[in-house]
């Protein structure tokens, strides 16, 4: 029975989008596989981690009939990749085998039956739906993604906290050292939820987004949170996913607040700077000097082999003089996923934490602790 028959980038294009999840090693070796589910033209392609679902359905030509079987996606996308884009290539089912051909190449691959393949139980009790523009949500993602925890004993910071309330979506995501908040505003009213979001379900739906480039300017993306689970549909996909149990610390508390210094300077020159001082850091502490001054910024760096950089850049500044020290990675990180000319920090002292925003721009706070040097 043919399953299915089209150009190969159409084929390539629906497998990379569901197949993102697929880890290399499993407990379970079905968890390998794509769940393909043919009924008349429609293919409908799911695959699973068992706590993360992505599905997408496509229409593809074929036989008549319906039939579900599973096959290695890594490996379908792996032979895929190696042909001509513009290749028209079938699979095959056959007993507990399937082919794919295209041109003259052709690949015989085992399945699984689709019976065994473990799908996420979907919660019952969801709660109202709500849609932002996938180019709004991809985003704040893309402003807040880079703060979340790896592998923190505290589970609630492996990812981002999702909090909609009336007409505002905030984002916020911190690893105990910096936080990163950034907002959006709805269209609708919408009672309030919060969720948080794990780290790989992040990283999924930051890659799976539209960036509202051509025809998706506008591409909605659909929300729905439940006590255990997210659900959301996008672009002819519907992905599925568990959440991070846990209290997420209070962000607000952490955000500074009555600064007595603030001063606007160039992002770029900053970031060059920065990433130029970095050079010299040492590799456990990546730690470097700020000074402030009236109309000058000072930045050192040293290492263990008593290296050292210095890099000054002239600032419209005339408050005291303060110094202080930061994880150069943290602000190379906030400053590298803005695109704003201009960056804002405000300052207390040599010991409070800095505060990053944007110029005439509510929606986005960073903050980072200072280190001792």
């Amino acid at each position: 029975m043919i399953v299915l028959k089209a150009p190969q980038d159409q084929v390539l294009a629906a497998l990379q989008a569901v197949s993102g999840i697929v880890e290399r090693r499993h407990t379970l070796p079905i968890l390998a596989n794509v769940l393909i589910r043919k009924t008349g033209n429609q293919v409908e392609l799911t695959t699973s981690d068992l706590e993360i679902q992505v599905r997408t359905t496509v229409q593809f030509d074929g036989d008549a009939g319906n039939l579900a079987t599973t096959v290695g996606a890594r490996k379908l996308i792996d032979i895929l990749r190696s042909m001509p884009a513009d290749q028209t290539v079938s699979l095959t089912s056959n007993q507990n085998k399937m082919t794919l051909q295209g041109g003259k190449s052709r690949f015989t691959l085992q399945t699984l039956p689709a019976d065994d393949f473990p799908l996420v139980q979907e919660a019952a009790d969801f709660g109202p739906a709500f849609s932002v523009p996938q180019k709004a949500l991809k985003g704040l993602i893309n402003q807040v993604h880079f703060a979340m925890a790896v592998h923190d004993i505290r589970y609630y910071l492996n990812g981002i906290l999702f909090v909609a309330e009336g007409k505002n979506l905030t984002l916020v995501a911190t690893d105990g050292h910096r936080l990163a908040l950034a907002q959006a505003e709805l269209d609708t009213d919408i009672p309030k939820q919060e969720v948080i979001l794990p780290r790989k379900t992040v990283l999924e739906l930051q890659r799976l987004l539209k960036d509202g480039k051509g025809d998706d300017e506008n591409a909605p993306i659909e929300m729905r949170f439940a006590g255990n689970q997210a659900k959301f549909s996008f672009s002819g996909m519907e992905f599925v996913t568990k959440l991070v149990e846990g209290k997420f610390p209070d962000y607000n508390r952490v955000i500074p607040k009555n600064h007595k210094f603030r001063l606007t300077l160039g992002r770029a020159p900053l970031l060059a700077s920065l990433q130029r001082a970095a050079i010299l850091t040492s590799e456990k502490f990546k730690a470097v000097r700020l000074s402030f001054e009236p109309g000058l910024l000072s930045i050192a760096s040293s290492n263990a082999e008593q290296e050292e950089a210095k890099e000054e850049i002239e600032i419209d500044y005339a408050g005291d003089k303060i110094e202080t020290g930061f994880n150069v990675t943290y602000l190379m990180d906030a400053l590298s996923n803005m695109s704003q000319d201009m960056v804002c920090i405000d300052l207390n002292d040599s010991a409070s934490s800095a505060l990053l925003t944007i110029p005439d721009t509510t929606g986005f706070k960073y903050v980072v602790m200072p280190m001792r040097i």
